[in-house]
């Protein structure tokens, strides 16, 4: 009987110093501990080939894309709201376990004169029901993390595409199914990483691949930003929230681990400028945390003043400020930093450094080319000039529309776009496995001080000869964006 890569990987699984317990991969083992790694990794790749690629596939086209949200949160809520903006989507159906969160989106479609979803809510497993609904041709999916993968995986397996927020997986076991699932099923599963979309990372990603910067030999990014107060927001009950992470989802994954837990904001478009899976691969890494010096002390604070808190007393929280480094197969490097319970301002860092030339995002954008700074004047000649098609076609719309500045909508719209047009998307499985995978890779590295741990090759080797995403609208682009007229008064669908 054939083996498939994940029955086989499972059998090597390993234990991470009893961080991981179960989820960790061979391929996670440290070097130093398994010198005949590669061989390993060498013979399952010839062994379980995998069953079709997904880099470049188009899907046939869908001139109208029936959509389905499950989870309709803050982010849930949002997307249905952009959505409603971009042509040829019909929003057929809503899923939330919470019935406010689905009467809410249900009654902005009401007044933009959309027709009515159907509605599954107060059950467990009413995602399942939504997902099962003939005529879906598309899962877009705003849940807790520990939900994603096995959703993803589900709407492929009952014939949809299927699009999900930030990370698209836990466990390296979760990448590994939902890979095998994309390309038995041929659907397509992509990491719905808007920060790729952002102005200024969209700007140096088609400078980098004009050559501006010459070789690209490393980049930066980063996910900053204090959520100590959000994380530990009471919400009002177990089934609305007011601005509050719903049964305090984000608390628990910063109290039961401890690693870059939210690597993708920064590491996506630094992956994109590097090519990695379409020329390039990322192929070690190594990660280390500080202690935790802010959720204990403000743990012990709330538990003293309200018993509510009780049940986190004497939580090991992860370390505040996580640094994980990746070098990659043809030895350029990849520096990602994380922390959300520290007062700082907001960054993501985005820096790219080529042989003669670099760019920086935070906290001021900034070229340079050679030791110099390029000057202001300077740097709106370059906007002009390499701004990529994407932008120029939707990115006044999207400031008007919104969704982090209009980043959120242009990843939406181009989405949709593809998928309207038979296209290959931006993002792949792979990608998203790649990218997520960092997560728990890095909890092992913590958890071993700090040791390598190899990343699998989700492409197979197929790396090699993928091409790079579209950026200039060279196909597609004929999808129209619309103004929805809406009312000025709040829709109420602040639950997240």
């Amino acid at each position: 009987m054939k083996t498939s890569r994940r029955d086989f990987l499972k059998s090597t699984a390993i234990a991470g110093a009893g961080a991981i317990a179960g989820n960790m991969i061979q391929s996670c083992a440290p070097r130093e501990a398994q010198s005949n790694l590669p061989e390993i990794i060498a013979a399952a790749r010839k062994k379980h080939s995998m069953h079709f690629n997904m880099s470049g596939y188009a899907a046939p086209a869908l001139p109208v894309v029936r959509t389905g949200f499950v989870g309709l949160g803050d982010r849930g809520s949002g997307a249905v709201q952009r959505l409603s903006n971009i042509e040829g989507v019909e929003i057929a159906a809503f899923g939330d376990l919470r019935e406010a969160a689905v009467k809410g989106s249900q009654r902005y479609l009401e007044r933009i004169g959309r027709p009515a979803a159907q509605e599954f809510f107060g059950d467990e497993d009413s995602w399942k029901k939504l997902i099962e609904l003939p005529g879906l041709d598309l899962i877009y999916i705003c849940t807790p993390w520990d939900m994603h993968a096995a959703m993803a995986n589900y709407a492929m397996e009952c014939g949809k595409h299927v699009v999900c927020e930030v990370p698209l997986v836990k466990t390296v076991d979760e990448a590994w199914m939902l890979v095998e699932t994309s390309e038995k099923t041929r659907k397509h599963c992509m990491m719905l990483e808007n920060c790729c979309y952002d102005f200024f990372e969209m700007l140096t990603l088609n400078m980098a691949r004009n050559g501006l910067f010459g070789d690209i030999i490393h980049g930066e990014g980063a996910y900053i930003h204090n959520l100590l107060g959000m994380n530990f927001k009471k919400p009002i009950d177990d089934r609305q929230s007011d601005g509050a992470y719903t049964g305090m989802w984000r608390l628990k994954e910063n109290a039961s681990r401890n690693g870059i837990l939210y690597p993708t904001h920064g590491l996506g478009p630094i992956a994109q400028v590097l090519n990695i899976n379409c020329g390039d691969r990322m192929d070690y890494l190594t990660s280390m945390s500080t202690n935790d010096f802010t959720m204990h002390q403000r743990e012990e604070e709330l538990v003293a003043g309200d018993s509510f808190y009780e049940p986190w007393k004497n939580s090991r929280f992860r370390g505040n400020f996580n640094t994980t480094l990746i070098r990659t197969a043809l030895g350029k490097t990849i520096k990602v930093q994380h922390d959300v319970s520290s007062e700082q301002p907001y960054s993501r860092i985005h820096l790219v450094k080529g042989t003669t030339g670099m760019a920086v995002k935070y906290p001021v954008e900034r070229i340079a080319f050679g030791e110099s700074w390029v000057k202001d004047e300077e740097v709106a000649e370059l906007r002009d000039k390499y701004t990529p098609e994407i932008i120029k076609r939707v990115g006044e719309m999207a400031r008007r529309v919104g969704g982090h500045g209009g980043m959120d909508f242009i990843m939406d719209w181009r989405m949709i776009d593809c998928l309207r047009n038979g296209l290959p998307l931006d993002q792949n499985v792979y990608d998203g496995a790649a990218w997520s995978v960092v997560a728990p890779l890095s909890e092992w590295s913590v958890a071993n001080r700090s040791q390598t741990i190899d990343i699998p090759d989700f492409t197979c080797g197929a790396w090699k000869t993928n091409k790079p995403h579209d950026i200039n609208l060279e196909a597609g682009g004929t999808t129209q964006v619309l103004e929805v007229r809406r009312r000025q008064e709040s829709l109420q669908l602040n639950v997240v």
